[in-house]
């Protein structure tokens, strides 16, 4: 469950703006794992409305998709209805720190965009993340992956264009993902080996909505970015007061066009991948 976002209530927008982003790079892993990637058992955690699982349900023997907010399980339930009743894949209620799921019983775990949820920060530390590693060291089998799809905090810092009118809630959100010299050791830690990271600096968490500058205005197009949940009522008004000068003036797009450059040298996005 999200300690910062309402869920719930974004359930109904989510998949307005959000794709599955990165998900030839799981997929290419998956293929290189200890089982022909059709004969895999797949665990999605923290699966939101099923973009990473119905993107790759075909491809894998089983998914078990696991999410503790009801709206989001429910999408993802009614877009996989059909491979429901195929057996191909399973929906549980369930937060990803206690799986319902056997010891040794999966072949790939993958989590995407959902660490920054956990009520973990630079300052108290990194022990929800433990804890949900270790949970996913417990289920998978011997040889077994992990797939981790998250922000660095110099991707939070630079990688978004809209992040600099709220500069406020991207200072929280920065202490909120771990660095990746933090995660690497964790996952060490924790039992998993030979950690590697992969960016592609093409990748954008929102698509092309991404770069439609009046998508400010659009509260569904703010949904699809968790950061939003950060911004108090005030300064989202004083924040859409700015940008609607800009629009006026004409200067948006070119606001947009010069705070986008750094994503091109930092990326939005990085995938690590362990094994047990």
């Amino acid at each position: 469950m999200s300690h910062f976002e309402n869920y719930q209530h974004v359930s109904r927008f989510y998949d307005n703006t959000r794709t599955a982003v990165g998900v030839d790079i799981i997929r290419n892993q998956l293929q290189n794992g200890e089982l022909p990637i059709n004969k895999q058992l797949l665990v999605d955690a923290g699966c939101g409305t099923g973009l990473y699982s119905a993107a790759l349900v075909k491809n894998v023997r089983k998914i078990e998709a696991i999410d503790l907010n009801a709206g989001m399980l429910k999408i993802a339930k009614e877009k996989m209805k059909l491979e429901g009743k195929n057996g191909l894949i399973n929906f549980h209620i369930s937060s990803i720190d206690s799986l319902p799921l056997d010891n040794d019983t999966a072949d790939a775990v993958m989590i995407n965009q959902v660490l920054h949820h956990l009520p973990d920060n630079l300052t108290r530390g990194w022990t929800h993340h433990e804890k949900v590693f270790r949970e996913f060291w417990r289920v998978l089998k011997s040889g077994g992956m992990l797939i981790i799809n998250s922000c660095s905090p110099e991707q939070i810092e630079c990688g978004f264009w809209f992040y600099n009118l709220i500069p406020e809630a991207k200072q929280k959100m920065t202490q909120k993902v771990i660095n990746l010299s933090d995660l690497n050791n964790l996952l060490k830690n924790c039992g998993f080996s030979n950690t590697v990271q992969e960016v592609n600096m093409d990748l954008v968490l929102q698509s092309d909505a991404y770069f439609c500058s009046d998508g400010i205005f659009n509260a569904d197009w703010r949904s699809g970015d968790s950061i939003w949940s950060l911004v108090p009522e005030e300064i989202l008004s004083e924040v859409l007061i700015k940008a609607n000068k800009m629009l006026k003036d004409g200067e948006l797009d070119a606001y947009l066009k010069h705070h986008d450059q750094n994503r091109k040298n930092t990326g939005q996005v990085t995938f690590s991948i362990s094994r047990k």
